[in-house]
């Protein structure tokens, strides 16, 4: 094994020594099996000792290609320079305080910059909480205090996290809800514009998925009782579903006509992953209340609720807040990784990701008709499987390519209400020799 720090310093390539897990990850499996519970899956257990660029190290010394990033988390690459080089300075000067006991700059700073950042020219107020899951639950929280209402509708396909509202307003049940009810009241889930699974077809989707989900709150819950509507505008763990266009612009004009707080969770999609900055920026809708994670911080803990002042500005002193959220750390590292989207134009990178996949999989899919849908926008891509000839979900051609891929060193991920697709979230600053090779392996893994 290498003293090889890591970084974008590291050798990018791929580099096989063990067969994958090699014999140091599989002791240290065998050590987490009888120290963690269950519940805490793990989906490649090689143990990493160093990453960066576009490669991960275990402690077998093998170096895999990285197409998880972490699940969106470190986009700008692992121990990217400007983050360690931020942290590293913070951590000796000081490393907590409590933001809301005695206050320190860099939140402050991260404050500002998603402020002007974020969509709409509109005045914004921002604070910053620990997890996607904890943002998604206080945007629904300043909703509920700012209208008076109460209802939260939600859509089929979304994930918004494991905590108990947005365990409630994720739509998957296994494993996110099995056994975890009784679930938090007033939360209603309407359809989603899926093009591919659409019945009437993908021309009709947009208009016929916003016709039914705005019936439903009007007939059913009644619009004067909704207090959010909460959409990930590229369903995430449902899929990398792309709503049919216009079906995200008829659903926050009708939020606007009848005084319903839209709330765009951006945790997955934010911060460049796209090929733009926020990927509600596709069709210029601007969120009254949006929420980030994953990417915002280079992987330290770090989320960020960013809204219209007056919304904001309603809440109480002391209504919102938590001892960590907006660690002194995580808010330096932020500033580092905005810092590294401007200066290495990653927004321009995670598209030239897009222009090299998207082409590379749709010609995968003549060849391969367990394709049955290839989609995403910049680096964040999936192909749905499934049976050939058939749209019927094939979560087990999954499996066999995942664990193919895992064994030839691609790191590859899973999502899909179905457990039937693919998803690619390569970190921005992959080579492009790397995002290359792995295209090489999946194909390969297809074949097979």
């Amino acid at each position: 094994m290498s003293n090889q720090q890591g970084g974008p310093a590291l050798p990018q390539e791929r580099r096989l020594v063990t067969e994958i897990p090699g014999p140091k990850s599989r002791e240290l499996l065998a050590r987490k099996q009888a120290a963690v519970p269950p519940g805490i899956g793990t989906t490649l257990p090689v143990f990493v000792t160093q990453a960066g660029g576009g490669v991960v190290v275990d402690i077998d010394g093998n170096s895999l290609i990285d197409f998880g990033s972490g699940i969106a988390v470190t986009s700008v690459g692992n121990a990217a320079p400007r983050v360690v080089e931020r942290v590293s300075k913070q951590v000796a000067d000081f490393t907590h305080t409590c933001f809301m006991v005695t206050p320190y700059e860099s939140y402050v700073e991260v404050c500002e910059k998603l402020n002007e950042l974020t969509p709409g020219d509109h005045e914004k107020r921002s604070f910053l909480v620990n997890s996607g899951a904890e943002a998604v639950e206080n945007a629904v929280k300043v909703a509920r205090l700012a209208t008076g209402r109460q209802a939260v509708v939600v859509f089929d396909h979304g994930y918004h996290g494991r905590t108990l509202l947005t365990m409630t307003l994720t739509a998957k049940n296994l494993p996110y809800k099995q056994g975890f009810g009784p679930f938090a009241p007033e939360v209603y889930r309407v359809p989603l514009a899926y093009p591919f699974r659409w019945p009437t077809g993908p021309e009709n989707c947009a208009e016929e998925a916003a016709a039914q989900a705005i019936d439903a709150i009007t007939k059913q819950i009644g619009a004067t009782n909704v207090a959010a509507v909460v959409i990930e505008p590229i369903a995430g763990e449902g899929g990398f579903i792309e709503p049919a266009k216009g079906f995200l612009p008829r659903i926050a004009e009708f939020c606007k006509d009848n005084g319903i707080v839209f709330i765009a969770d951006e945790v997955q999609t934010g911060f460049a992953r796209t090929g733009q900055l926020f990927a509600c920026e596709d069709e210029g809708v601007v969120p009254d209340i949006i929420a980030t994670a994953k990417g915002i911080a280079g992987g330290l803990p770090l989320a960020a609720v960013t809204g219209r002042a007056d919304l904001l500005d309603k809440v109480h002193p002391g209504g919102l807040g938590g001892t960590y959220g907006g660690n002194p750390l995580a808010c330096e590292a932020a500033l580092g990784v905005l810092e590294t989207i401007e200066a290495d134009d990653l927004v321009g990178k995670a598209r030239r990701i897009g222009e090299i996949m998207l082409p590379r999989l749709k010609a995968l899919q003549e060849r391969f008709d367990i394709i049955g849908d290839v989609r995403g926008r910049g680096a964040m891509i999936a192909i749905e499987l499934v049976k050939p000839g058939t749209k019927e979900p094939n979560p087990e051609a999954v499996a066999e390519i995942v664990r193919r891929c895992h064994a030839e060193g691609l790191l590859v991920l899973t999502a899909g209400t179905y457990g039937n697709v693919l998803r690619f979230l390569p970190p921005l600053v992959i080579p492009e020799h790397l995002l290359e090779e792995g295209l090489g392996i999946l194909e390969k893994a297809l074949s097979a």
